[in-house]
């Protein structure tokens, strides 16, 4: 660990080895790291034993055919991903300034994907293309595609049930995240460790619009359970109202889990022992084919969602 300690471990690392790095982290195979940065595998082989060379001890271990970081390795990779990460968005950041993107991208969503990930995109968008512009309208699929398709939106972002090819829309995931059963931490059930479905379907729930695609799919998720969907319901898609009702009446809703866990560490929410599955846990884009290649701004706004997505990371080798 001598080298550690004099203070050179940073000077002496490339981006090279740095993208070394993440891929094992994220691959744990030398085959799968030289295929994603399109290099031998002798040449990632290579960068392994300079980074051991460099910091003074191994940074990986072998079982079989896989490799696994040891503590010092996954320290280097997390250190990795940040600062080629930091560099993407620099890069990024550039090239948009230096275009002088303007216009305007009009976006429909639905509410449980704003939050998400539309402040980290805007934020980025507005920092890339301060002249543009951006409208948001919230709503739930069935009301806000039909204006995609009628050409007021460039672009539409909900939670999926039973994707589907649509004629004349291009789509992609943008995010797989699980939604999570929720109540205010003074609900009855909010102490207990194990929850039938059938208890909790006795409960007043906050559900979106008897009309919507979640709506159906909320209702199969009940069925799938053997339960009936819950009867003393309250229809509501604002984030804000719902987590007022759920601190202030014994109710049950559902929260995207990222958001739930946010509020759980504020004291605001607890989050119920009850296995929802993959219901509705793919957000997917829609856009119209070919938007992109007519709205400069939209293709901006298209990149800066990649940016902040699990679908944006790369790991070049350049």
């Amino acid at each position: 660990m001598a080298n550690l300690q004099r203070g050179g471990l940073v000077r002496q690392l490339t981006l090279r080895h740095l993208r070394v790095i993440h891929g094992l982290a994220e691959h744990r195979l030398v085959a799968r790291v030289s295929a994603e940065l399109n290099v031998t595998q002798p040449a990632v082989s290579k960068q392994i034993a300079e980074l051991e060379e460099i910091v003074g001890t191994p940074i990986i271990r072998r079982e079989r055919n896989r490799l696994h970081l040891t503590p010092v390795g996954r320290r280097l990779a997390d250190h990795a991903r940040q600062v080629l990460n930091q560099l993407d968005r620099a890069e990024f950041d550039l090239q948009a300034m230096a275009s002088g993107v303007a216009g305007t991208v009009n976006i429909g969503v639905v509410s449980s994907v704003a939050p998400i990930v539309l402040p980290q995109a805007i934020t980025l968008f507005k920092n890339a293309a301060p002249n543009a512009s951006l409208s948001i309208t919230e709503g739930h699929f069935v009301s806000l595609y039909p204006r995609l398709d009628a050409g007021q939106f460039d672009l539409l972002i909900a939670r999926t049930w039973q994707p589907q090819d649509l004629e004349g829309i291009d789509q992609t995931v943008l995010l797989t995240e699980p939604l999570v059963v929720v109540a205010g931490r003074n609900h009855p059930l909010a102490k207990m460790a194990e929850i039938a479905w059938i208890e909790a379907v006795r409960w007043p729930w906050i559900l979106p619009q008897p009309d919507s695609v979640a709506r159906r799919a909320v209702d199969a998720m009940f069925a799938e359970r053997g339960v009936t969907p819950p009867g003393n319901t309250i229809s509501s898609l604002s984030l804000s109202l719902n987590l007022e009702l759920l601190q202030q009446m014994p109710t049950l809703g559902m929260f995207p889990q990222s958001l739930a866990k946010a509020h759980v560490a504020r004291g605001d929410l607890v989050v119920l022992p009850l296995d929802t599955g993959d219901f509705l846990s793919e957000a997917r884009c829609f856009w119209k084919t070919g938007g992109q290649q007519n709205n400069n701004a939209f293709a901006l706004f298209m990149k800066c969602l990649g940016q902040v997505s699990e679908h944006g990371q790369t790991i070049p080798f350049g």
